[in-house]
């Protein structure tokens, strides 16, 4: 019998990384895509859900902050695993007692650098511009009780030329996380497994 791994993805936004991972983990035995989450009733990741044919659930901040029914939801779907991929809510203390080391994070730049509160998005590539940095990448990691601060996983790297705006970086940046994030995701449930 195989032993499959449910995961839960989280969004707040259009979804692009959600569309890409569900897509990735497809045809994989071993990797299922149980439910995707947001917090965002206008989010067109809730298209995404619908057209990928992926149960999903919009919930409040009350729900995301009432435990019992939070933890019963994920349960319910038999989640084992949780990726925020462009979700903007930091994750409350109890999801992370309950799936110690099994929530992951993808960050648009090179973390230490630009990370924190509201710093997502156009946000990150705008202050990587104007601050003229030579490089920028993701950085993927898992996820504790502060904003981009739990331990790196993994980070890849691109150069930024002379001739770069916010737009060009951002572009760079989503190629990066399309290439990397499900190849991260997929090492890190198989070694799990082992």
């Amino acid at each position: 019998m195989i032993n499959t791994t449910n995961i839960a993805l989280f969004a707040s936004g259009s979804g692009t990384n959600v569309e890409n991972i569900c897509k990735y983990f497809k045809d994989n035995s071993q990797i299922n895509i149980a439910c995707i989450l947001c917090n965002n009733p206008k989010a067109y990741v809730i298209k995404r859900a619908e057209l990928l044919n992926v149960d999903f659930w919009v919930f409040s901040r009350e729900n995301f902050n009432d435990k019992y029914l939070f933890l019963s939801f994920l349960k319910k779907k038999n989640v084992d695993f949780i990726i925020l991929a462009g979700f903007l809510w930091l994750v409350p203390q109890f999801l992370i007692d309950e799936y110690p080391n099994k929530i992951i994070n993808i960050h648009p730049a090179l973390l230490p650098k630009y990370g924190g509160k509201g710093m997502y998005g156009d946000a990150v590539h705008n202050a990587v511009f104007n601050n003229k940095e030579v490089e920028t990448g993701i950085t993927v990691h898992y996820v504790n009780s502060n904003y981009d601060e739990g331990q790196i996983i993994f980070q890849k790297k691109v150069n930024i030329e002379n001739d770069e705006t916010p737009s060009s970086i951002a572009e760079k940046v989503h190629k990066l996380e399309y290439d990397y994030y499900p190849k991260v995701i997929e090492k890190i449930l198989l070694k799990l497994k082992k």
